[in-house]
């Protein structure tokens, strides 16, 4: 079998003949190309500045909640959260408006912002983290069930020891001591020998009478010994 082989002129040929029948196509697409980089560089550069404005506004609310002026930290967090929405700052300022407003007794919004927060939530860590707030202020609010369906619904993100003693806590609200029991015991198994609340998870678990339910079948293997 016989092949054409092109010499290196008819080669060439070819290539500037190619080139003289799409040389538009050729200029417009180099001119989308660069166009697209440039859009894209600057759209970096105008995210990472606002970031930085982000983390500047939110520094200032830390200060404000330093020194307890709470109105101006609520001011703060309000900006963030209207302007910086897309931003982990904008969720961590709802979060500390959440906090003023529990310290002020106001479950009701502290509730509001954090549910701002979780809707906001950009990453399961983030997300966790304002759940497990969530979860509190529900029970705080009376409502158990609630916050008991939605621990269920938090992400795996290194905070089951917290969600499943909050599990606990609203087992025990809802009078489901044996449920509780198991739900205190999972969450001493997940947390860390010296972690500072390891003392008061195990009170919680010996409150329930974990303790003495534990000692039962040892008492009782005790006194058929000595019979």
């Amino acid at each position: 079998m016989a092949f054409d082989v092109l010499d290196e002129h008819e080669q060439g040929e070819l290539v500037r003949k190619w080139v003289r029948e799409n040389w538009l196509s050729i200029v417009v697409g180099i001119g989308l190309g660069l166009v697209l980089l440039f859009g894209w560089q600057q759209w970096r550069m105008h995210r990472a500045s606002r970031d930085m404005d982000a983390a500047v506004q939110y520094d200032a609310l830390g200060a404000d909640m330093t020194k307890k002026d709470y109105d101006a930290a609520k001011a703060i967090a309000a900006k963030l959260k209207s302007d910086y929405a897309g931003t982990p700052y904008a969720v961590l300022a709802a979060m500390r408006e959440a906090e003023i407003a529990t310290q002020k007794g106001d479950t009701e919004g502290a509730w509001a912002s954090l549910d701002w927060a979780w809707q906001h939530a950009g990453n399961d860590a983030l997300k966790a983290t304002v759940g497990i707030n969530l979860a509190r202020v529900q029970l705080a609010r009376g409502k158990a069930q609630e916050a008991l369906d939605f621990i269920d619904k938090l992400p795996k993100s290194g905070f089951d020891a917290a969600a499943a003693e909050l599990r606990g806590d609203a087992l025990v609200v809802l009078g489901r001591k044996d449920d509780a029991r198991a739900a205190y015991t999972d969450a001493l198994a997940k947390l860390e020998p010296g972690a500072p609340n390891r003392s008061f998870l195990e009170m919680k678990l010996s409150d329930l009478g974990a303790a003495a339910t534990a000692a039962a079948p040892a008492k009782a293997a005790a006194e058929k010994k000595n019979s």
